[in-house]
């Protein structure tokens, strides 16, 4: 089965071919990095202006690059939510238009789980149940899955996105848009035991996340420090930026494995999933792999030890990307399920 998968959740306008959920036939992704930059953040309705002039270009570029034609493929899936319901309209509406044009199925997909269906793109022999944990700029959630489609919410930030919390602090000491990769680079010379972070814990003893009390805790080292932001690109960045930096994607990565070890040890999972945006962090992918690619003991006279594997996509799957929604939408179509085409997009879709 071949599917055309569009994604437009953000600021990405992605689409993909991909046959059986498996073969990645074309990938495409336009990016809006430099229509954001000077902003340091993504501006929505920059973002849907963006998608209507890319989304037409992107998707004739999947079928070229996959050397197909659009009759040939069996049915479409189109990011339906959550995110941006602007860019979001636009995706779905074209998607829907095609629908109609071509007289194929439509499926519409969440983008969390596009996400968790990443990780299957590469790795089809990853094991149910699962824990995955998607973390992105919009998104922190712990989602247990049992079996394939079907979805708990175990854990979520009740706050900043774990993504949001890494842009922030390069948007505080200057360092540029997108955050994350940049922190990344610079964390790798610094000194993660510089400065403090306590890491917080919730008082109901929850699984879910909490990521503002770090951007306080650094804006307080920034002024303790006098560290001031840099004001221009290419200025030479302090030590004790650079220390600070570590410190804080440390204690950040520590409480992402923090509650995925906790979640672990409540669904005793044999597979866990790391998805999303910030999956493409060199610590976090580091750590996680240390901290569960082990034989893992159960309780209890007569249990035996059992391996927890860790899969996370290479980067290109990580970001947001159509491969993965098509991926998603694949045993949705086998199913033949019926979808109307005035079906709507959603800004806060739940997955589960």
């Amino acid at each position: 089965m071949l599917v055309l998968g569009i994604e437009s959740s953000c600021d990405e306008t992605a689409a993909a071919l991909v046959e059986d959920g498996r073969a990645v036939h074309s990938n495409v992704v336009a990016s809006q990095i430099e229509t954001h930059r000077r902003f340091g953040g993504v501006v929505p309705e920059l973002a849907s202006r963006e998608h209507l002039r890319n989304i037409g270009y992107v998707v004739w570029r999947a079928f070229r690059e996959a050397g197909k034609q659009y009759s040939e493929i069996d049915g479409i899936a189109v990011t339906q939510g959550p995110g941006l319901i602007g860019s979001l309209l636009v995706g779905l509406n074209f998607a829907k238009a095609m629908a109609y044009s071509l007289k194929k199925p439509l499926v519409p997909v969440n983008h969390i789980e596009g996400h968790i269906c990443s990780a299957f793109i590469e790795h089809p022999a990853v094991e149910y149940p699962l824990l995955a944990l998607v973390v992105s700029g919009g998104h922190t959630s712990l989602i247990f899955s049992p079996e394939p489609e079907v979805y708990q919410s175990i854990g979520r930030a009740r706050d900043d996105a774990a993504g949001e919390a890494l842009d922030k602090l390069s948007k505080f000491l200057g360092l540029g848009y997108p955050g994350g990769p940049i922190i990344d680079r610079l964390a790798q010379r610094g000194d993660p035991r510089a400065f403090s972070f306590s890491i917080p814990k919730i008082s109901d003893g929850s699984l879910d996340f909490s990521f503002s009390g770090f951007k306080t805790a650094a804006l307080r080292h920034i002024e303790k420090s006098a560290i001031k932001p840099r004001r221009r690109p290419g200025a030479k960045i302090p030590q004790k930026v650079v220390d600070l930096v570590a410190s804080y994607q440390q204690a950040i990565v520590d409480t992402l494995v923090r509650q995925t070890a906790r979640a672990a040890e409540s669904v005793r999972p044999r597979s866990i999933l790391l998805v999303g945006g910030v999956a493409c962090n060199s610590l976090l992918r580091r750590t996680f792999t240390e901290a569960f690619e082990v034989s893992q003991t159960g309780a209890g006279a007569g249990s035996s030890a059992r391996k927890i594997s860790v899969y996370f996509p290479k980067p290109s799957l990580t970001t947001d990307n159509a491969a993965m929604i098509a991926a998603a939408g694949t045993p949705k179509l086998r199913r033949g399920l019926p979808v109307r085409l005035d079906l709507n997009a959603y800004s806060d879709l739940r997955l589960c």
